[in-house]
This record gives C-alpha cells, sequence and structure tokens, in this order.
C-alpha cells in the first residue's frame, strides 16, 4: 500500500498487528519509543496490552519533533480504544482525545486524577477482558484507520477514536474536536485590544420574517455531527422531554465540576433538539477563555483610562459584603484583577473588562467581587446576530427587574390581539395541556426596545401556582412566544417536585434568605400564598391593550446589522452604552458560528440567590420609573422591592 509503518510495544497486540498485516506493510518493531528514528517511516503505531499515558505523551513529543504522524492502540477496563491518528501541524492529539474521552464519562474526576498520576508516575493501568479474538478485532480496526490515512492522501483533519467492548466485540467509531487550551498541538491568541475590536459587517437575514442569519436547518448538518456524541462530544447526552406542552429537549455540557444541562423549546422536537444545542455551545462559550488567552493582570487604578469601571455593572450592597461567609470580596481599585478586552460600540473603541464579567463561572476566589450570570451572553451564525441576541437578553432581564423592584403597574396586553395564528394556538394548548391562563404585560422601558413580561396563572389544584417569564425582541410576538416556551418548560414538570418539597417554600415565603438557589425563585412564587406579591400586576385595573396600540418600533429590514444600528441608537439616545466581549471559541468558529457576552452598563443584572442581588451603583434604577410616568418623583432605595424576585 506505500507505506512504512513502525511499531511500538511487545505485547500481543503488537504482536498481533505484525503478523496479520507484515504482507502488506513494510514494517520496524521496536519495543521503547526514542528519537532514533528512520526517514523512511511514514507512520507510528503505538500499541499496547494496557493503558499507559506517560508512553502516550513521551509519543507525542517524539513524533512531534520527528515530524511523523502516530497511531495509538490500547486496553483500558475492559475496552480496546484505537486513536486518534496524531498528525504534525493539525490540531487535535491523543491529549484532546483522552480530555474529550474522560468528560464524557460518569466518572471523570476519578479518571482524570487517574490519568495524571500515571502520567507523573509512569505506571501503568492494567488492561481486561483482552481475549486473543477481542485483541485480532483491534488489528482489524486499526487496519482500517491505516487505509484510510493512506487513501486520504495521508492528511486528513477528521479526528475520531475508535472503542471495541472486548467482552461484546461490539465496536463504535466517534469523532472528536481538538481542545484549544491544549499545550501539545493548539495555540490561542493572546487577547489584544486589534482582536478585540469590531466593524459591523453586512449580515443578511435567510427570509424577510426572520431576525436569523442562517436558518436551523443549514446548521443541522454540522451540531449533530460535530458537538452531539456520548463517547467523544462536547456534548454528550440528550433527553426528550414528553411532559411540557410544548416540545422540550435538553443536551448535556459534561464538566469536570458536573453535568450542565441546556434546552430547548420550540414548537417541534427537531428544531428544539438543534436549538438545546446551540445553548450548550453558547454555555460551553460562556465558561471560560477558550479562544484567547488572558494577558492583563493589573489593578483598576493603573487601568481606568481604558478600563471598565465595575461599579457601573451594578455591585452588591454594602452590608452584603460585611455579611458572614459572603462569597464576594468589596470592589477594591488597588487589587490587582485579570482583565479581558472588550469593545464598546458606542464609544468605538477597545476596553478593558474584568475577567470575572466576561466569563460567568469565575465570580468567586480572592478577585470575585460580584456574582456574574450568563446575562447577555448569546451565539449566532454572524457576529452581528451574536449580538444582536445578547443585547435582547439585558434588556429582557433588565425590563423584568426593573419591574420587579420599582413594582410598575404595566399596561397589560390583550394576547390575542397579536393577530398571530400561531401564538394563538400556543395560548390555547398552553391552557388546554398545561392549565394554566396566560397574562402578558408590556414592560418596555426608556429606550424603546419591546420588551413584555408573562405570567402564567394555574387553574387547576395542584402544582405551580404562577410562573414568570420575559421576553424582549424588535418583534413583540416573537418575545412573547419565546416567553410562553420558557413558561411551559415549568408547567406541569416540576408539579411533583413544588409538592414535596412545599415546607422548604413556606419556609422561604417567611424567610427570604433562604432563597439561594435558581431553582427557589420560581417555586417560592408556585406558592398560592405569593401571589399578592404580584398583586401589582395581576390586580392592574387598566383595560387591556393591543400590540398595535403599546408597540411602536417597526422593523423592515432585509439585513440585520440595520437593525442592530437601530438598536445601538435607541441606547445611544438614553445614554447606555454597549459593551461585547468576543468568546468564540475555535470549536464554534469551525463552523461560522459566534459567541459573545454583551455589558450595557445601567442595566440591572439578573442574579440568583436573594443574598446575591446587585441593584448598588445603579442610578437609573431610581430615575426610569418616573420617567415613564410610574411615579411623580425619582423612587429612592428604601422604597425599591426587598422581596426576592420571581424570575425562575
Amino acid at each position: 500500500m506505500g507505506a512504512d509503518l513502525l511499531v511500538v510495544g511487545e505485547g500481543v497486540l503488537a504482536d498481533l498487528f505484525c503478523t496479520e498485516l507484515s504482507s502488506d506493510f513494510l514494517i520496524v518493531r521496536k519495543t521503547h519509543i526514542n528519537s532514533s528514528i528512520s526517514e523512511t517511516i511514514d507512520l507510528a503505531l503505538v500499541l499496547q496490552d494496557h493503558w499507559t499515558p506517560a508512553l502516550h505523551q513521551n509519543a507525542e513529543n517524539v513524533f512531534r519533533e520527528s515530524q511523523i504522524p502516530w497511531l495509538r492502540g490500547f486496553i483500558s477496563f475492559g475496552e480496546g480504544i484505537i486513536g486518534p491518528l496524531v498528525q504534525p501541524g493539525i490540531p487535535g492529539c491523543s491529549q484532546c482525545a483522552d480530555l474529550r474521552r474522560v468528560l464524557t464519562g460518569t466518572h471523570r474526576q476519578e479518571m482524570w486524577s487517574m490519568q495524571k498520576e500515571l502520567e507523573s508516575s509512569g505506571k501503568t493501568q492494567q488492561g481486561a477482558w483482552a481475549s486473543r479474538t477481542g485483541l485480532l478485532q483491534m488489528v482489524q480496526l486499526l487496519k482500517v484507520e491505516v487505509e484510510r490515512w493512506i487513501q486520504g492522501g495521508k492528511t486528513f483533519s477528521e479526528k475520531r477514536l475508535g472503542f471495541i467492548n472486548l467482552k461484546t466485540l461490539r465496536s463504535s467509531w466517534h469523532s472528536f474536536l481538538p481542545v484549544p487550551q491544549c499545550t501539545v498541538c493548539c495555540a490561542i491568541p493572546d487577547d489584544s485590544p486589534e482582536l478585540a475590536r469590531i466593524a459591523l459587517q453586512k449580515s443578511p437575514k435567510v427570509s424577510k420574517e426572520s431576525y436569523r442569519t442562517r436558518s436551523l436547518d443549514d446548521l443541522k448538518s454540522v451540531l449533530d455531527k460535530d458537538y452531539l456524541d456520548a463517547r467523544t462530544g462536547l456534548l454528550n447526552n440528550k433527553m426528550y422531554n414528553l411532559v411540557p406542552p410544548f416540545a422540550d429537549v435538553s443536551v448535556n455540557l459534561p464538566l469536570f465540576e458536573g453535568d450542565e444541562g441546556t434546552a430547548g423549546r420550540t414548537n417541534s422536537y427537531a428544531a428544539s433538539e438543534l436549538t438545546a444545542i446551540l445553548e450548550g455551545l453558547e454555555r460551553y462559550c460562556g465558561l471560560e477563555p477558550r479562544g484567547k488567552r488572558t494577558v492583563v493582570f493589573d489593578n483598576y487604578e493603573n487601568l481606568k483610562n481604558q478600563a471598565l469601571n465595575p461599579k457601573l455593572v451594578g455591585v452588591h450592597e454594602e452590608d452584603q459584603y460585611q455579611g458572614s461567609g459572603f462569597p464576594f470580596e468589596k470592589f477594591d481599585p488597588d487589587r490587582p484583577m485579570k482583565w479581558v478586552w472588550g469593545y464598546s460600540l458606542l464609544q468605538e473603541r477597545p476596553i478593558l473588562v474584568p475577567e470575572l464579567l466576561a466569563y460567568y463561572s469565575l465570580g468567586c476566589g480572592s478577585q470575585g467581587f460580584v456574582y456574574e450570570t450568563s446575562n447577555g451572553c448569546a451565539l449566532g451564525g454572524s457576529l452581528e446576530e451574536a449580538i444582536f441576541y445578547g443585547i435582547m437578553e439585558v434588556v429582557e432581564r433588565d425590563s423584568f427587574l426593573m419591574t420587579w423592584y420599582a413594582q410598575l403597574p404595566l399596561p397589560r396586553l390583550d394576547p390575542y390581539s397579536s393577530e398571530d395564528e400561531e401564538l394563538v394556538l400556543m395560548i390555547d394548548r398552553m391552557r388546554a395541556v398545561g392549565g394554566y391562563d396566560l397574562h402578558i404585560y408590556n414592560s418596555t422601558m426608556e429606550h424603546g426596545i419591546p420588551s413584555i413580561i408573562a405570567l402564567a396563572k394555574n387553574r387547576k389544584q395542584k402544582g405551580l401556582n404562577l410562573i414568570c417569564a420575559a421576553g424582549a425582541h424588535l418583534d413583540p410576538v416573537r418575545a412573547v412566544k419565546t416567553a410562553v416556551h420558557e413558561l411551559a418548560g415549568m408547567m406541569l414538570n416540576l408539579d411533583e417536585k413544588f409538592e414535596e418539597n412545599k415546607e422548604n417554600y413556606v419556609r422561604m415565603l417567611h424567610d427570604s434568605s433562604l432563597v439561594q438557589q435558581m431553582d427557589d425563585h420560581g417555586m417560592l412564587y408556585g406558592l398560592p400564598q405569593a401571589e399578592e406579591r404580584l398583586h401589582f400586576l395581576l390586580h392592574n385595573k387598566q383595560k387591556s391593550k393591543t400590540f398595535n396600540e403599546e408597540f411602536k418600533w417597526k422593523s423592515s429590514h432585509a439585513d440585520l446589522t440595520d437593525d442592530l444600528r437601530d438598536i445601538l441608537q435607541a441606547l445611544k439616545n438614553v445614554n447606555l452604552d454597549v459593551i461585547v466581549i468576543d468568546q468564540t471559541t475555535p470549536e464554534v468558529k469551525r463552523n461560522g458560528l459566534h459567541c459573545v457576552k454583551v455589558l450595557i452598563p445601567g442595566m440591572v443584572p439578573m442574579t440568583f440567590g436573594h443574598h446575591l442581588k446587585r441593584v448598588s451603583g445603579l442610578e437609573r434604577i431610581l430615575r426610569v420609573p418616573m420617567e415613564l410616568g410610574y411615579t411623580t418623583e425619582p423612587l429612592t432605595r428604601e422604597k425599591l422591592n426587598p422581596l426576592p424576585h420571581p424570575f425562575p
């Protein structure tokens, strides 16, 4: 077949491989890896009857330096593992493969600890179920991979692992993506002002009615293939939930800290699955810097001429920081911390942002001064689309919290006045299947970007009494549909949990400090006794308004960037800046996807856990209710609603 092979190994697997393939290839046999490798060797194979991570590490170093591609085969916990076929200069090495493989497993922390211990000690984890029949099957899988490499012109970018159960002989191949932070085969650039710069480009919509630049049908071919795989995927499981009124699909993002579920909720299971995958990718991008290496470590006092003042995005109150066991420290302008480069779209300049505000899992520790969530993170088919939806999420959460803290008696909307047939059917289904009535309110703030709050009121005797959601979109009907899908995700689904833990939620009703977790907020307001806290909305005696009466924003653009420019101008008119941090990682960039984090200083950030609310430094929360005509004078902080918000 025109290839000279080097086989490294002294076990049965190496023996069988050399015997079976000696008539097809010129094979050089060695027992150990060393730097003395003939220039005629086309491909090296490292074959073992056990698992020795230190040997694979050494192979990476030696073969990369020699510019020789290599393939491994070994046995671990009764399973034969083939691959990856590592090629110099092409990302995706054995270390990347091991991380993906370990992360998708059930005992990932234990497996990773074992691998690191074996690497440092040079010891071996002995194989099991290594019968001759099983090893012969491994040889055939190895041959398939060698032939695939030769037929592909001795270079191909797809990376994959083969698995064979040595007891049942069942085998399968699984693709994996290179790990951006891998020190062996990948190199992400240093963060810099130049990389942070954003020049808005044309971003045509997929259709006149759409606010997307790429359709789900367009993305379908790559989402499952590249990201969802039970053995090596960035996402490793999916589940169809048949209980809620609408199509609900969740996927799992495996992390060392635990499994992180993300959901897609639409009117079809196919679309919900793709949406859930996109949500999982968004969550992955937002957890930590993976596309750029953070390099700025300094204090605000030294950087203030080119950095965001953290107090402008809202911090915790003085008494919160002084509370016993509070996990964050008060912001100190003289304390060094990590900073990343973002871009101010209204100031049109790069700006430094605390890393813990740009990536939401980084809040605790010696540098942590606030609790930050995924608020403002968005994934899009273009950078402009990601920014558009990041802004929408910030606006949605801000309008909800502004309404809650100021107890604004919002205008009630007639949900049937939208004249949208799909929305009408959704409302009727929510009532018939879920047993909930829908109440919608116009929560648009001073900037004019259409926003709504939706309440679902239970008509049954059991289950959550009230469920809250919010939405923001240039098309308010889309905002309502999004909110309805969010509401439906809690309907029926949580009834059993609610009934079993009702006593805990009653205690939270009387002691707000017990509202500690995200779920506590929604479950607390499932209590009928908590309904009075929302009387400022539910008992609003104003006549219901139509969508046409309440929403004046008009969009007729064929390019989403034109809509985005309109939004930026509306925010600029009320002195609100938009700061974008590009969170795009190589894994999503490969398919033309983009992920961002949007910060709008002055808007109220969403937090979960009543003890972690952030309103200090946000004067807008006191001023805007008067500007909108809800009050005759600015609010004082003492008049803000002191109770936990009901956003689930």
